[in-house]
């Protein structure tokens, strides 16, 4: 996809982090923006502030985890704009730290409902009406880093699933020769708020109990709080994503110094070797 002014983007998770910095770079070159997020005051702050620097953009509280609200989200996207040229599945989520047997089952449809069912949703909400629309789009499953290396509990399931997706996404619309690219965003540690996300946990899933003790929740919490205070700016994550889209690339990974961590997983199942543990890559 080469032409981007006057077409149509829809980002989720967009109030915040990567997916504002997505927002702003496509409004930069001159595309209509649909922001989607569950955090409503921030997403009005967002829609506010985008307004006013004329932006053509339209704020829509939405739930990833509910496929009803993202189709609510297409049609008012279709309802303001006609059309939609560009989907961003970027909603995230961490937080529940752990062993995957210790975590509840509140903690695990909290995380797969986000990170994994919200990109599910989006792709099969949103990839009908692009084809149909028979013009050139493009969709970008943000994944991570983690979805490409061994041992990460409830978030690197999820985020290997969403690249799995992706590969099986880009295939099949290669295959029937369709308009529509689709890149997976693999980041490391970016400077956004993703360690505070469960501030939007559901009540209905709450966490009840914990896998770790209070003292070892802190810890993990500090560490990544550092990790991401000193990661890449989402602008320029967003930079690499829009280059992807131009040039139809289908793995966008933000940091190439940890390479060595995806070809080491690689070796090793091609040499049939265990993999390190690691605690953060």
């Amino acid at each position: 996809m080469k032409e981007f002014r006057d077409k149509v983007a829809v980002v989720t998770g967009a109030a915040s982090g990567i997916g504002r910095a997505l927002a702003d770079r496509f409004a930069a070159e001159g595309m209509k923006v649909v922001l989607a997020d569950v955090e409503e005051d921030a997403l009005r702050l967002a829609e506010a502030e985008m307004r006013e620097k004329g932006v053509d953009v339209l704020g829509v509280r939405t739930d990833v985890s509910k496929s009803e609200d993202l189709e609510k989200l297409a049609q008012q996207t279709l309802d303001a704009f006609g059309a939609v040229h560009i989907v961003c599945n970027n909603a995230g989520v961490a937080g529940a730290w752990g062993q995957a047997w210790a975590n509840t089952l509140d903690d695990w449809n909290w995380i797969m409902g986000v990170n994994l069912w919200g990109v599910i949703h989006g792709v099969r909400t949103f990839l009908p009406i692009m084809l149909e629309q028979g013009e050139e789009g493009h969709v970008v499953n943000t994944a991570s880093l983690a979805g490409l290396m061994p041992g990460r509990g409830i978030y690197g399931v999820t985020k290997q699933a969403v690249v799995a997706l992706s590969e099986s996404l880009y295939n099949d619309l290669k295959v029937m020769d369709a308009k529509i690219g689709v890149s997976v965003l693999c980041p490391g540690w970016v400077d956004t708020n993703i360690i505070d996300a469960g501030r939007n946990r559901p009540a209905e899933l709450a966490r009840t109990a914990d896998a770790i003790t209070d003292t070892q929740r802190e810890q993990i919490d500090s560490v990544v709080r550092n990790l991401l205070k000193t990661g890449l700016q989402p602008s320029a994550v967003a930079d690499q994503v829009l280059e992807a889209i131009q040039e139809d690339k289908l793995y966008i990974i933000t940091h190439p110094e940890m390479d060595f961590i995806i070809k080491e997983r690689f070796d090793n199942i091609l040499s049939r070797n265990n993999p390190t543990a690691r605690l953060f890559g």
